[in-house]
């Protein structure tokens, strides 16, 4: 969702002068309100009216909003307890992530009609190099008039464009063109807003500097201090007084998109980081054995979902937020690259064992990253503590030896040096089977079983924090 901020930036059309226009050829497309949307477009009675799409429970955040909410204030990422406040009239809805994945696909299958080359960023979000599509399809303006023409067509939802010779100017401009919430209704924005090079700096400078990449509310803080609200106020800043301030790496980095400079192209081919699973908790769960239970359900999804998109990964991350929010992160990198969920199981149980959960854990969360595509023949992981690869690291870190891949303390079945054997990857590739023709809840690791079933995570999951009812203490 846009900054609220930015909406103050009157959108304008640019007229093109001489050859301006055609080095503008990075668009962003963004989509207004999405989930909100795809959820008012599968209900027509909500429209025009407050809808709300995030974590519903206490613990709750917004994650999509339609317009008629904005108009209260409410954004993303804003508690749903002061959304609700703020508009107790508002339609909560806990969110649907497949279907919203099934219209990002579309989406994305639109994009590609208009150029080969297209970052996605968010499912609802991407950048496009048209450089190669302006002899058949026109020049820059044209064709993001067109995709959002094909999208309001195909999808039946809106979306706003920003055209820019650079990354950062054209993403600035996608949220100069969205509409603008009002109490009468949300005011149509421009839709699409083109930003010409010789006035990126003339519609850059006057933007809040949290409008920019990498500033959040501590490095605002820090460059309040220097006296910076705006864009144009950073980019008057002397580059070694920002690197004092913020480290060398960031200061130039920021001095350096103030100035207009983002030299970043757009890459049609980006891989995948991670892929990983996370999940709030309704009350703080201190009880390790209930926490790896909810261990053992990422890494099930984990090692599924890298499965499912023929990926291996070598560095598993345990995230860990406490119910004060101080949130730490431990991480082992293995020998070989595995896709297992029970290996991945073992190394995230390990690394959990090492966390002092006494006080209670708000959030808990499941990464592997050094991804890779997997190959035909594929070697496991290996969780010998003493074998080639020096097991955990013997560290605080590592913890005093891994726990088994169920997330409970092992036992000769369980055991650490048998969770990526021949046999097991055998058992997993017959789940694996099974579930590609039976769906993903119908075989699954004991452990999740509880009186209502396989209790396995799905992707989003409680993604904006748990509901309002609904246990989350892992099955019984």
């Amino acid at each position: 969702m846009a900054d609220r901020s930015v909406h103050q930036v009157p959108p304008r059309a640019l007229t093109a002068v001489g050859g301006e226009v055609d080095a503008c050829t990075v668009l962003h497309v963004d989509m207004d309100a999405f989930f909100a949307a795809v959820e008012v477009l599968d209900d027509p009675s909500l429209t025009g009216r407050p809808v709300i799409v995030g974590g519903t429970g206490d613990r709750g955040v917004v994650a999509s909003c339609t317009y008629e909410a904005r108009a209260f204030g409410i954004h993303s990422a804003m508690p749903s307890v002061e959304a609700r406040r703020r508009c107790p009239t508002a339609v909560f809805l806990p969110g649907r992530f497949g279907r919203y994945a099934e219209m990002s696909e579309r989406l994305h299958t639109q994009f590609h009609r208009f150029s080969p080359v297209v970052e996605g960023i968010a499912l609802d979000e991407a950048f496009l190099d048209v450089s190669g599509s302006r002899r058949l399809l026109g020049a820059p303006p044209d064709i993001a008039r067109a995709i959002r023409a094909a999208v309001r067509r195909e999808l039946g939802l809106d979306c706003a464009v920003g055209v820019a010779r650079t990354k950062l100017v054209a993403k600035l401009a996608s949220r100069a063109a969205k509409p603008v919430p009002a109490t009468g209704g949300p005011r149509p924005g421009a839709g699409v807003v083109v930003v010409l090079p010789s006035e990126e700096l003339s519609f850059l400078h006057p933007l809040p500097v949290r409008a920019l990449w990498g500033v959040g509310p501590a490095t605002a803080h820090r460059l309040k201090e220097l006296g910076v609200d705006t864009i144009g106020d950073l980019a008057r800043i002397p580059t070694d007084a920002l690197c004092r301030t913020l480290g060398t790496a960031n200061g130039t980095h920021l001095g350096a998109l103030a100035r207009g400079e983002d030299p970043r192209p757009v890459e049609g081919d980006r891989g995948t980081k991670s892929v990983g699973h996370e999940e709030t908790f309704a009350t703080d769960i201190a009880d390790p054995a209930a926490l790896h239970r909810h261990l053992v359900r990422m890494a099930d999804a984990v090692g599924t979902r890298m499965r499912e998109a023929r990926l291996q990964g070598r560095t598993v991350t345990v995230k860990v937020r406490f119910g004060d929010r101080a949130t730490i992160t431990r991480s082992h990198t293995v020998g070989a690259p595995s896709d297992s969920p029970r290996a991945i199981g073992a190394v995230a149980g390990a690394l959990l064992d090492a966390v002092d959960v006494a006080g209670g854990v708000r959030l808990l969360g499941v990464s592997v990253s050094g991804l890779g595509q997997a190959a035909e023949v594929v070697r496991q992981l290996s969780f010998d503590e003493h074998g080639d690869d020096g097991g955990p690291d013997p560290d605080p870190m590592s913890g005093g030896g891994l726990s088994g891949g169920d997330g409970l303390p092992h036992d000769e079945a369980a055991s650490p040096e048998r969770a990526g054997s021949p046999a097991w990857d055998e058992v997993e590739a017959a789940m694996s089977a099974i579930r590609a023709r039976y769906g993903h809840a119908s075989v699954g690791p004991a452990t999740l079983v509880g009186r209502g079933g396989l209790d396995v995570k799905r992707r989003g999951d409680t993604q904006w924090g748990p509901s309002t009812e609904g246990s989350t203490d892992g099955p019984p």
